[in-house]
């Protein structure tokens, strides 16, 4: 599996929030719902995505941003028009003077907005919990992107846009599957992209001495790894990999390795059935006290407590 492959392996939609958004100008919705991510595309119209921090983004017909929680931010006609409209945790939708507008604004199945023949569509997907979507994805990405609808996601969009709103047996399950295909092809669009903000690991990968080796950490994590070893596989010195992966990388390989291996662990940690013994296994520990005291140490909660965080929030 390569490095990418491995990142977009997480994407697990259950049950996720599914919307198609039919709006006339003036709107504005201001989200905080504090979801981990949020996939956004327009069918028809345009929209600008505002976060609270940056500048805002534009929409046209195909383009789709995503946006990184827990973060808010505004989805409107214009960057200038006042939320209207707030996006609680819940699924909550109300005004700024507390009325629920849940019924007010619905318009069909999974279709909801101020006007039925708006001039706007947006087609809207929510992963609702952290434990649907990796941890290192999560790290990798800005706060917000947008890819252009000329991507390869971009055949997806009216599958989409036909499934979102039908009401058969089995639908929940199809549109799950179909948010996570629309996740992952947007995002290997952007990360093939030379502009992306990409995190410096995955920049050098194209390095003809550190991309090796980083293939081999991200691999093969359980593999007792040293200095020495990798460089003997990518065929330079121990000092010349060690200068060479820290400039590019941001940190020497042993603690690449480190945190590479902790964030697998706790990806891992997050499945109901895996015991800390075999994730310690699978990640290059020699037993759970070892992970334990690791975890411990770089994340400041100990693997207990990681998954019982993450139960709650399953459960919640």
């Amino acid at each position: 599996m390569d490095a990418l492959a491995s990142l977009l392996d997480g994407p697990r939609a259950r049950g996720a929030f599914l919307l198609r958004a039919v709006m006339e100008p003036p709107w504005s919705i201001r989200i905080e719902d504090r979801a981990p991510l949020c996939v956004m595309t327009m069918a028809c119209g345009e929209a600008w995505v505002v976060p609270d921090t940056g500048p805002g983004l534009r929409l046209r017909p195909g383009d789709v941003a995503i946006a990184r929680g827990p973060h808010p931010y505004t989805v409107a006609d214009n960057p200038a028009t006042a939320p209207r409209a707030w996006i609680l945790p819940g699924e909550v939708c109300r005004t700024a003077e507390g009325e629920d507008l849940a019924e007010t604004m619905a318009l069909g199945v999974r279709t909801w907005g101020n006007s039925p023949d708006g001039s706007a569509v947006m087609l809207i997907g929510t992963y609702l919990l952290e434990g649907e979507i990796s941890g290192r994805l999560l790290d990798a990405l800005p706060p917000l992107l947008v890819v252009p609808g000329e991507q390869e996601c971009a055949p997806l969009m009216p599958l989409l846009a036909e499934e979102i709103v039908r009401d058969r047996p089995g639908q929940e399950a199809v549109l799950d599957r179909m948010l996570d295909l629309l996740l992952i092809s947007t995002l290997r669009s952007w990360f093939s992209r030379p502009d992306a903000d990409a995190p410096a690991w995955f920049r050098a990968l194209g390095d003809p001495v550190v991309g090796p080796a980083l293939r081999l950490l991200q691999g093969h994590p359980a593999h007792p790894w040293t200095v020495a070893a990798l460089a003997a596989k990518t065929g330079v010195s121990r000092a010349a990999l060690a200068r060479r992966f820290t400039a590019l990388v941001g940190e020497p390989p042993m603690a690449y390795l480190t945190g590479w291996r902790l964030s697998l662990a706790a990806d891992l940690l997050r499945e109901p059935d895996a015991t800390l013994a075999s994730v310690a296994r699978r990640v290059g520990y020699g037993g759970a006290f070892a992970l334990s005291a690791a975890f411990k140490r770089e994340r400041g909660v100990s693997p207990r407590e990681h998954r019982a965080h993450h139960a709650v929030a399953s459960a919640g």
